[in-house]
């Protein structure tokens, strides 16, 4: 399905703003930052729709407006800690939603794809928090603890969480509609003459 630009800009302003909202339900949170949330869905579903390069744009956009809503400075007040932080807890790991797409294409079952593409790029995020809080974030570490202990579980305490429930709802969502056309899917002989992945 061609869409004109100004229609896909919209659809992307609108995949934000959910993802504000979705980032504002009341989940469980920490208190050093990072909370139970589903707010990846609808960038990863607008990649599904787009493609990663706007995919890529509306992450990023996303990730801009979390920077100025509830930046994190790390304890270690260097500048390049500084910019470590910005690319591992904000950067990379918000962008990467973007491009759920492409962890998606190799698959042939459209469903498989799309519920592998979510919680790839939500794994990916974990990996980024995962090394920030072993690089920036260890001095929180409990006495005694190992940093790399420490970042699993904390990051992984709600990370892992929203992984699964990022790859539930958008298996759920994704058969139920057809991201490329917004329509409920096509069956099988009809899917082969009218590929989902067309540009």
């Amino acid at each position: 399905m061609k869409t004109s630009k100004t229609r896909t800009l919209v659809e992307c302003a609108l995949m934000i703003a959910i993802a504000i909202v979705l980032d504002l339900l009341p989940f469980p949170s920490w208190p050093n930052g990072g909370s139970v949330s589903v707010s990846a869905v609808p960038i990863v579903f607008l990649s599904y729709r787009h493609g990663s390069r706007w995919g890529l744009l509306t992450g990023a956009a996303y990730c801009g407006i979390q920077m100025l809503t509830g930046f994190y400075a790390p304890p270690a007040g260097t500048f390049g800690a500084l910019i470590l932080c910005i690319l591992l807890d904000y950067v990379l790991a918000f962008a990467v939603f973007g491009v759920a797409d492409l962890f998606a294409k190799p698959f042939r079952n459209k469903t498989v794809g799309y519920t592998f593409g979510a919680m790839a790029v939500t794994f990916i995020r974990f990996v980024c928090s995962f090394l920030s809080g072993i690089l920036l974030w260890g001095s929180y570490a409990p006495e005694g603890q190992p940093v790399w202990l420490y970042s699993l579980t904390y990051n992984g305490g709600y990370m892992i969480p929203n992984m699964i429930l990022t790859g539930v709802i958008i298996a759920v969502l994704c058969t139920a509609i057809n991201p490329k056309t917004l329509k409920k899917p096509v069956k099988a002989a009809a899917a082969a003459a009218n590929d989902p992945w067309e540009k």
